[in-house]
C-alpha cells in the first residue's frame, strides 16, 4: 500500500495474523474521519477481536474539498476499504456540528430544530442526520458534508452501514467503562479536548473545546471542575487520547491537575500480544464505536 505525501501519512499500522481476507462478511469495519485524521480497524464479530487497526494523519489537508479528495485518494490505493462484503460498517464522524437531546424528549422531525439550537450549518451542503446511544439514554444529532455522506454511502450501499458521531461513541465507551469513584474522563484528540462526567452510569456533563496552545487545557479542565464543585488535587481524573505518559504535555499538565490515571483499553474489545505496540489510552474513541448500534 502506498502513501501520498502531499495528501495522507499512515502514522500506525497493526495487524493481528488472525485476519483472514475470505471471512470479511464476519468482519465488522469501523472508519472514523476528523478534519486532520482518519482511523480504521476491523473488528471480528465472532470474539469482538480487534485484527487491525490504522492511523492516518491529513497534515496538509486544509479544506473540506482537499480532506474529500485525500479520502478518495486513500480509499484507492488501500487493499481492504471498498470491498463490499464486510458485516458491518460503522463511519464515525469527528466535528463541532453536534447536540445530544434525551431519548425520551427526541422527536425526529425535529432533529435539524435542535441542531440549530448548539450549531451552526449549512443545509445546502450539510446533511443532519441521528444515531442514538443506549446506555446513556440519549440521541446525537449531527451535520455530515453532502458528498462526504453520499460518497461514502455509495462505497458501502450494498453492506449493512451506519454513521454515528464521535460525542456519541465517547460517552458510551465512558458509560460502559465507569465506576463507582465517578472520576472526570477526558479525551485529547488532534486540536480537540473532549470531558466527561457519569455518576451511577447516568452521564452528567459532556462537551467538546478547541484547543490552540497548551494552556487551553488546562484552563477548560479547570472551568469544568470548578463547575462540577470537582477539587483539582483530590479529584481523580482518567485520561485517554493522543498525549504521551512521558511527554513535556503530559509533565505540564500534572502539575495543575494532580490526581491523573491513564485510561485502560476497553473491555468489550480482545487484543493480541500485537498491541502492545499502541498505547492502551490510544484510540478510545475509535474502539468505543463498535458499541454503537443503529
Amino acid at each position: 500500500m502506498q502513501t501520498t505525501a502531499s495528501t495522507y501519512k499512515l502514522i500506525k499500522k497493526v495487524k493481528d495474523d488472525r485476519f483472514d481476507e475470505e471471512l470479511l462478511h464476519q468482519y465488522d469495519l469501523l472508519i472514523q474521519t476528523g478534519p486532520k485524521d482518519f482511523q480504521i480497524a476491523v473488528i471480528d464479530s465472532k470474539d469482538n477481536r480487534i485484527l487491525i487497526l490504522e492511523d492516518y494523519a491529513m497534515g496538509n489537508v486544509q479544506s473540506h474539498t482537499e480532506l474529500l479528495h485525500a479520502l478518495k485518494d486513500l480509499f484507492e490505493a488501500h487493499a481492504l476499504l471498498k470491498a463490499g462484503f464486510w458485516k458491518e460498517v460503522k463511519i464515525g464522524i469527528k466535528n463541532n456540528k453536534f447536540c445530544q437531546i434525551p431519548e425520551s424528549l427526541f422527536v425526529e422531525g425535529s432533529a435539524i430544530n435542535y441542531l440549530k439550537l448548539n450549531a451552526t450549518f449549512d443545509e445546502s451542503k450539510e446533511k443532519v442526520i441521528f444515531c442514538k446511544s443506549s446506555l446513556s439514554e440519549s440521541v446525537t444529532v449531527f451535520a455530515v458534508q453532502n458528498d462526504l455522506y453520499q460518497w461514502l454511502s455509495s462505497i458501502y450501499q450494498n453492506t449493512s452501514h451506519h454513521f454515528f458521531h464521535q460525542s456519541a461513541a465517547l460517552i458510551e465507551g465512558v458509560l460502559k467503562q465507569s465506576n463507582a469513584k465517578n472520576p472526570l474522563y477526558i479525551y485529547v484528540d488532534r486540536f480537540k479536548l473532549h470531558i466527561l462526567s457519569a455518576q451511577q452510569g447516568k452521564l452528567i456533563y459532556y462537551n467538546q473545546f478547541s484547543i490552540k496552545q497548551f494552556p487551553d487545557y488546562v484552563k477548560y479542565i479547570m472551568l469544568v471542575l470548578n463547575g462540577l464543585n470537582m477539587n483539582q488535587h483530590t479529584s481523580e481524573i482518567v485520561l485517554w487520547g493522543y498525549i504521551g505518559k512521558n511527554s513535556p504535555h503530559y509533565q505540564e499538565f500534572v502539575k495543575y491537575i494532580r490526581n491523573v490515571t491513564f485510561g485502560e483499553r476497553p473491555t468489550h474489545l480482545k487484543f493480541s500480544y500485537l498491541f502492545d505496540e499502541v498505547q492502551e489510552h490510544h484510540f478510545f474513541d475509535l474502539y468505543s464505536l463498535q458499541l454503537l448500534t443503529a
